[in-house]
């Protein structure tokens, strides 16, 4: 039976862009733990908490936004944006989910601080276990909600399977693709709006242009980038974020490639600036902001940061924005329906096969680091704190274990 909430799905655009940028800047500042615990984040906050979509809707966003090139967390949030608040609010929640960490990365860049001590790796240490907790919350809620039945929690293992022979961004898409197939065999689809429907103000003409901007950007600018450094900067950060799928960690072999390989970035440069990426909320793509203040050739510095960040970035939106009013009426249909059962299931899996790996592996590294999660997720569970207060706990219990572990 259909309940209520999946009839309405996503609630008009009601709000303000100033509304979607305080809910962003407070997601942009305690988002923790790299682009899957985001969808944790944003799923708390947007999803249970403001009741700004429902589950099906926002599964739906994130299969769309895993199919696409671009960083998938900032995708969803910049349709969340959109859907609520329009342009604006696309472009609000774009900036104040990208600012904390960009910034933080900036100055990072600029005045070579590193973070040494008890405190301070407790503390990053404390935010990488708290990510377990949230992705384990996602996954929980996500699974009660698109798996309700024993096939579609088959199909959420096989996705998980399929990410255990195949890692990364191949086997991430690979399993959507099965479980779409999947779900398609089982035909469970309906036909009556599931999810709700996601009111973008994109037509059909802007989405065009969109797509046509992205394909010119990314044919011309080779053949520009030798008019100038600008230019060939711009091309190499807007071609990694043009072709990398999956998102977060994945891009960062592309950026290696553009900058390192040059000699644009020294190596040891480098692997700084990702260390100080882990610690910072918020999307791994503002790692750009970091590489574009320490190029070596002009420019640099800030005009160098917010070079990178917006080639980056920009891609993924484009191609998002080019997609949008043709995904409304896919979704509507019987059979697409059936198709997005099945990849939203194996979306599940696939953030089931993140909690453990890279999540779980990178975080927990023995039984006290274990206790501190599991109490973290407890929090967030059964007594219901936010999310923010929880980081906040963890980051406390990381510094606890440093000093007296």
């Amino acid at each position: 039976m259909t309940d209520q909430t999946h009839e309405t799905g996503l609630r008009p655009a009601a709000g303000t862009p100033g509304e979607v940028f305080t809910t962003f800047l407070k997601l942009g500042l305690t988002s923790f733990g790299g682009p899957i615990a985001h969808l944790g984040y944003f799923r708390e906050e947007l999803v249970n908490r403001r009741k700004w979509l429902s589950d099906h809707a926002y599964a739906d966003l994130v299969a769309l936004c895993q199919f696409l090139p671009g960083p998938a967390s900032s995708q969803v949030g910049f349709a969340l944006g959109l859907m609520r608040a329009g342009w604006l609010g696309a472009l609000a929640a774009f900036t104040a989910f990208t600012l904390p960490s960009a910034l933080v990365l900036l100055v990072f860049a600029m005045t070579a601080a590193s973070i040494a001590g008890p405190i301070g790796t407790g503390a990053l240490h404390g935010l990488k276990i708290v990510a377990v907790a949230i992705v384990a919350q996602a996954v929980w809620g996500m699974a009660k909600t698109l798996c309700p039945d024993k096939e579609r929690a088959g199909i959420a293992v096989v996705a998980a399977a399929m990410l255990a022979f195949l890692p990364g961004a191949i086997g991430m898409v690979g399993a959507i693709i099965v479980g779409a197939a999947l779900g398609l065999a089982l035909g469970r689809g309906t036909g009556a709006p599931i999810g709700g429907h996601i009111a973008m103000p994109v037509t059909r003409g802007v989405a065009g242009v969109a797509l046509l901007v992205f394909v010119v950007l990314l044919v011309l600018l080779p053949l520009l980038a030798g008019q100038g450094q600008a230019l060939a900067v711009f091309d190499s950060f807007y071609r990694a974020g043009a072709l990398v799928f999956g998102g977060g960690h994945v891009v960062l072999p592309l950026l290696e490639a553009e900058v390192v390989q040059p000699g644009w970035v020294s190596p040891d440069a480098f692997l700084a600036g990702y260390g100080a990426a882990q610690a910072v909320p918020g999307p791994l793509f503002t790692f750009a902001a970091y590489l574009g203040a320490v190029l070596g050739p002009e420019p640099n510095g800030i005009t160098g940061s917010v070079i990178a960040l917006l080639a980056v970035f920009l891609p993924g939106f484009l191609i998002l924005i080019g997609v949008l009013p043709y995904w409304d009426q896919f979704r509507s249909m019987a059979r697409a329906q059936s198709l997005m059962q099945g990849a939203n299931a194996a979306v599940v899996g696939i953030l089931g096969a993140a909690l453990y790996s890279p999540v779980f592996t990178s975080a927990i590294g023995d039984m006290r680091d274990f206790t501190l999660a599991l109490a973290c997720f407890v929090l967030l569970m059964a007594w219901k704190m936010p999310p923010w207060g929880v980081v906040v706990v963890a980051a406390l219990g990381g510094v606890g274990l440093a000093l007296f572990g």
